[in-house]
């Protein structure tokens, strides 16, 4: 017997809540964030003025009430867009920023290689 949501279930469910951002639609004075291992952003490149967060702490940096926050990140209408390689774990992190209270989290379709595939401004 199987029991649980599988992962797509679960990544539906995160999108279905949030109105994610093309790369030419990230507004002007949005926090970029950029959750990929090192590895993977040595590797690929990296979106100048984003903010580097790895994964597995980017809750406490972000949520206003933690001991642990980001500076920046002291109100709950902060406009964040989250990233990752191609726009998987990107989704499931800003629907959890959203659980947190942040309703303006969202994430960016396609990830940095969409944002790299457009053209815009990335560095190495």
């Amino acid at each position: 017997m199987v029991t649980g949501r599988s992962i797509d279930d679960i990544l539906a469910d995160a999108r279905a809540r949030l109105h994610r951002l093309a790369p030419h639609e990230v507004p002007d004075g949005a926090v970029l964030v950029d959750i990929r291992p090192a590895a993977q952003r040595a590797a690929e490149g990296g979106i100048p003025g984003a903010i580097i967060v790895e994964r597995n702490v980017l809750e406490w940096r972000f949520d206003p009430r933690s001991d642990a926050r980001l500076p920046i990140a002291d109100r709950f209408d902060l406009p964040v867009v989250v990233f990752c390689s191609e726009g998987y774990t990107s989704s499931l992190a800003a629907a959890s920023l959203q659980d947190l209270g942040l309703h303006r989290a969202t994430d960016l379709a396609g990830g940095f290689k969409a944002w790299k595939h457009a053209g815009l401004p990335v560095s190495n």
